[in-house]
């Protein structure tokens, strides 16, 4: 059986982003090859800037102080322990092009590459999630 786990993080909220990374760290401390292609918002996610100003869903205020209590990593942390964790970022370059955006922009050691890219690692991963 496959140890590998491959997401597809395409919307660029808070929420979403600790979904991502909760699970790629999780499957990453577990032994398990993990990427990441970040796709359109999904790239404010490993966005040096943006992705330290996440918007909370609307309606949702009340878990920011929820998340300080519980001591929960802020996504930059995250971002840094998926790394630590050998967590594969792969950038989305047909998005950057539209977005204007280049390597540059993104936290360190991304690769950027086209869904060919991401599918030749999901080709046979053991489990392919969406947020």
């Amino acid at each position: 059986m496959s140890k590998k786990v491959a997401i597809i993080a395409s919307n660029g909220g808070l929420f979403d982003a600790y979904k991502v990374f909760n699970i790629a760290t999780a499957a990453a401390a577990t032994e398990q090859e993990v990427a990441v292609f970040f796709t359109f918002e999904g790239l404010n996610l490993i966005h040096k800037e943006a992705n330290k100003h996440l918007p909370m869903p609307e309606g949702k205020e009340q878990y920011g102080e929820g998340f300080a209590k519980a001591n929960v990593p802020s996504i930059p942390e995250l971002v840094e322990m998926a790394q630590d964790l050998g967590v594969k970022f792969i950038g989305c370059q047909m998005t950057m092009d539209v977005m204007g955006l280049t390597e540059a922009d993104f936290v360190d050691g991304i690769e950027v590459g086209g869904a060919v890219t991401f599918l030749e690692f999901a080709t046979n991963a053991a489990a392919t999630l969406t947020f």
